[in-house]
């Protein structure tokens, strides 16, 4: 997010709009995944879950990221569409003080935010992939415009004062750790939204120059859009390295609405045994949708 302040609304009222959604797993595509492991394990502080072709890192029970090897992958071109971040979000402060001592420890490079309805990391893995490592403060505590809506800034966070609420530096991510939201690079914004917003059904959040921050169940964004290095970029080709997909996971009502919505659309989406829906967006940028465990 850019230095400024964002205004955002409220969910807009309307039928159809997704309910009850929660992020997944988000799949990267690498030459390497063994050279990812170090970053994901040691300093994000993930569990290894299970290894060989797909390596799938996580905490608790919970898959966050899997990274698929696949030899032959091209680096995406820099104004490509693709994964701006994925956002892994923590429980609480002291969780989010210890990643930073890891990421420290680990001679990252840490940029660093306070948005007032949540403190944040950023950094990249090994392959260029952007990573957030965030805590969201409670949401009686987001900040609200004269109009009642939620109010989201892009501020300097204090990271000495945040380093000293650490218990210790680095260990394994807490259980409670999942996938918060994710930020994709698209070609269009405006085919974006009625991707997202017209048809998927989530709600914008927020509106900023060049992006759109959007929604399900009055969260602040479950899915950020840009075009601020990919405005009119074409779909990278096929097997290049970074965002294989991001995952949503709904109820099974859910989800049926939405296939639904996705053929009334005319778009063409995947639908295996699972009932699981694999579609990608007007910049390519595939999501799985399925039924939550």
């Amino acid at each position: 997010m850019a230095d400024a302040a964002l205004h955002l609304t409220p969910p807009e009222p309307r039928a159809g709009a997704l309910r009850h959604l929660t992020l997944g797993a988000v799949r990267l595509v690498g030459r390497d995944p063994a050279r990812l492991l170090p970053f994901y394990r040691d300093a994000v502080g993930l569990d290894l879950m299970a290894e060989g072709e797909t390596l799938v890192l996580g905490a608790g029970d919970r898959a966050l990221v899997e990274i698929v090897r696949r030899p032959d992958a091209a680096p995406a071109p820099r104004r490509a569409p693709g994964l701006f971040h994925m956002a892994i979000r923590v429980p609480d402060r002291d969780s989010l003080a210890a990643r930073l001592l890891a990421l420290h420890g680990a001679g990252l490079r840490i940029g660093a935010s306070d948005h007032l309805v949540s403190e944040a990391l950023y950094v990249d893995d090994p392959d260029g992939n952007g990573v957030e490592i965030y805590r969201d403060r409670p949401p009686a505590e987001w900040p609200l415009e004269p109009d009642g809506s939620i109010a989201m800034k892009t501020l300097p966070l204090d990271l000495n004062a945040l380093a000293r609420e650490a218990g210790a530096a680095g260990g394994p991510a807490p259980a409670a750790t999942d996938m918060g939201h994710v930020h994709l690079k698209v070609s269009d914004l405006d085919a974006a939204r009625r991707f997202w917003v017209d048809t998927v059904g989530l709600a914008i959040m927020a509106r900023y120059p060049g992006a759109l921050f959007v929604s399900a169940d009055g969260y602040h964004h479950h899915v950020g859009l840009n075009v601020w290095q990919s405005a009119g970029a074409p779909v990278p080709p096929e097997g290049t390295a970074g965002l294989g997909h991001v995952t949503l996971q709904l109820p099974d009502d859910e989800l049926e609405a939405l296939a639904g919505r996705l053929s009334a659309a005319g778009l063409a989406y995947q639908r295996d045994g699972s009932g699981t829906i694999t579609v990608a967006d007007p910049s390519g940028n595939r999501a799985q949708f399925r039924v939550a465990a």
